[in-house]
């Protein structure tokens, strides 16, 4: 159906724009035309609260205040109308059988339950299929399997299951104490269900991996992975439905080094795979995105300026971008070209990156941006200033990734836009292209912005300027002045060297510290036992090696102690404390 939709677009535009605002709701053409369609009629009202899509752009549904409107996208034909008001979610199933609409939740004057709030519509007959309570507008949505074989909701902490769309019986339900989020796979059956569950009361919090319908007690999880320091989670699954990403995050950040709280990432695949993925630089997680190759994913991190590296499937670093002025990460849906961004409280700079060969292919500018998506070609972006994030300078870019601004339109000073969103395509039906990486023609002058002057005191205005910076910028690693090195990341036995060096930089520089710190403290009562000295220096090596091991096991044992739950290898270095400090003592006595 999308291949004859794509046949169908092909001469005029390929694709539409709709934009809704204050102006009403209306679709653009996209490139290369971006002009008004004149196939969709503009929907003047100013009460447009949502606009929908189906999975694959055939159908487009909006309310605007009075109805629930879906017009077939190729001929604007209108297919349905729903007598919702006061709908403001609106969502499609993934094969376009069902239409999901979500109005606020109100209960009874007499303290009874409300009217039902959420309706599943089938779109073809327009009769409401079933309808629930949903007090919550987070999460709203039921969620589809791809093929719709199965449909899921989070029920008083369960998740219920129904099958084929009928809504009459509970087909299965996920019970555990407290299913908190839950999140199913993409792609073909079987499908998987990875469910997050909050710790309580000293017990870490945990997310499991489930195949459908296989839910009989812990046994029967694919998955599971339990953490501490974790108040809400995002689960990400790759488009393989092979593995999932966990950032786990906590409301406050007990050291106090980031307002943000703390975060952490987890990698938990479907064999039963499990990591804490290692980020090398402190700081807040800001992005993790799956490249659609499922094998790879980027992660931007770090106190600013932030960190942007790309792992593989190992949790092993494959290709560092060093730092700059970023907070997110965008792959082009065929994956061979990464946008690195700084959006929100940051001036808009991107970097567009083919990681084919990890080469910068451009550096445009979209300041003050609350909006990115990339073109379901793969080849064009749009950046928005939307209210009611920013109320001032409404508008939308299109771009070609290359760096060129093709279209640049303003709402009028007095008027504001809420949305702007590509009409999707199923994958497959634009075909990957060649990466390029000269600019591509446009009418339009460059994007660059004024370069803003640094305020000066008045004192200092006609003295020459001597230029400081807070930090230095690290390069990305093929860029660094390497002897040798050439182009190419550096291989994984490479960076495991480079790992260990610094490990042991560290852990030298720490020892001196202790040094320093223990002749400091010489003449404060002490309980330990002094430096003691065999007069070989091999046998010293030995003892100042069981030392570590037992200040290690001491550590241990401190850990569980105060509740935290050991890994097996660890329980067995405790084992060894007695066997360890009996060859210590044999060492001391010289034996």
């Amino acid at each position: 159906a999308s291949a004859e939709l794509y046949g169908k677009l092909a001469p005029h535009s390929l694709f539409t724009l709709p934009v809704r605002g204050s102006e009403g709701l209306y679709m653009v053409n996209g490139p290369p035309s971006f002009t008004e369609s004149t196939a969709f009629q503009r929907d003047s009202g100013k009460n447009c609260k949502a606009v929908a899509f189906s999975k694959d752009g055939s159908l487009f549904a909006w309310c605007n205040g009075e109805k629930v409107n879906i017009v077939n996208v190729t001929n604007a034909q209108l297919l349905r109308s729903f007598d919702l008001p006061k709908a403001v979610c609106l969502e499609f199933s993934p094969k376009n059988n069902i239409l999901a609409t979500w109005q606020a939740y109100t209960a009874a004057k007499d303290g009874t339950a409300g009217v039902p709030n959420l309706q599943l519509h089938d779109v073809k007959t327009g009769k409401c299929l079933k309808s629930f309570i949903q007090k919550k507008m987070q999460n709203w949505c039921p969620c589809w399997a791809d093929d719709e074989s199965i449909c899921a909701r989070n029920v008083n902490n369960e998740v219920h299951f129904f099958e084929n769309n009928n809504f009459a019986t509970i087909a299965n339900k996920l019970h555990l104490q407290k299913v908190n989020d839950f999140v199913l796979s993409p792609g073909a059956q079987p499908t998987k269900v990875a469910v997050y569950v909050p710790g309580s009361k000293g017990a870490p919090s945990f997310v499991r991996l489930y195949q459908y319908p296989n839910f009989g007690g812990p046994q029967s999880a694919l998955a599971n992975k339990s953490f501490f320091k974790a108040d809400k989670v995002t689960m990400l699954w790759n488009k393989k439905a092979t593995a999932v990403l966990v950032i786990a995050s906590t409301e406050v950040d007990k050291t106090g080094a980031s307002y943000y709280g703390e975060q952490t990432l987890h990698y938990i695949a479907t064999n039963g795979e499990s990591a804490v993925v290692q980020l090398p630089k402190n700081g807040p997680i800001y992005d993790v995105v799956w490249n659609p190759n499922s094998v790879e994913f980027c992660a931007v991190y770090g106190f600013m300026p932030a960190k942007a590296t790309i792992f593989n499937l190992k949790c092993d670093p494959v290709f560092d971008f060093g730092t700059g002025p970023r907070n997110a990460a965008y792959y082009s849906p065929h994956g061979h070209i990464l946008v690195l961004a700084g959006f929100g409280n940051l001036r808009g700079q991107m970097e567009v990156w083919d990681v084919k060969n990890y080469k910068l292919i451009s550096k445009p500018v979209a300041s003050d941006s609350t909006y990115f998506a990339w073109c379901p070609d793969g080849e064009h972006i749009v950046t928005a200033t939307c209210a009611p994030r920013l109320r001032v300078s409404n508008g939308y870019k299109i771009w070609h990734y290359t760096g060129s601004l093709l279209h640049n339109y303003e709402v009028p000073s007095n008027e504001e836009m809420w949305q702007v969103s590509w009409q999707p395509f199923l994958d497959g039906v634009f075909p990957a292209k060649a990466v390029k990486y000269q600019a591509v023609p446009s009418e339009l002058p460059s994007a660059e912005p004024k370069p803003a002057q640094a305020y000066r005191p008045p004192a200092l205005r006609n003295k020459p300027v001597t230029s400081s910076k807070l930090h230095e910028d690290e390069p990305p690693q093929n860029m660094k002045p390497q002897s040798g090195s050439g182009d190419k990341p550096l291989s994984k036995t490479a960076l495991k060297n480079q790992r260990k060096h610094e490990a042991k930089k560290a852990a030298k520089a720490e020892a001196n510290q202790e040094s320093t710190q223990c002749s400091a403290s010489q003449n404060a009562p002490r309980s330990a036992v002094p430096t003691f000295t065999s007069g070989d220096p091999e046998v010293d090596k030995k003892i100042k090696n069981l030392k570590k091991k037992l200040k290690a096991i001491e550590q241990l044992k401190e850990q569980a102690a105060a509740g935290k739950q050991l890994e097996k290898n660890q329980l067995e270095k405790i084992q060894k404390e007695t066997a360890l400090l009996q060859e210590l003592e044999d060492l001391e006595l010289g034996l």
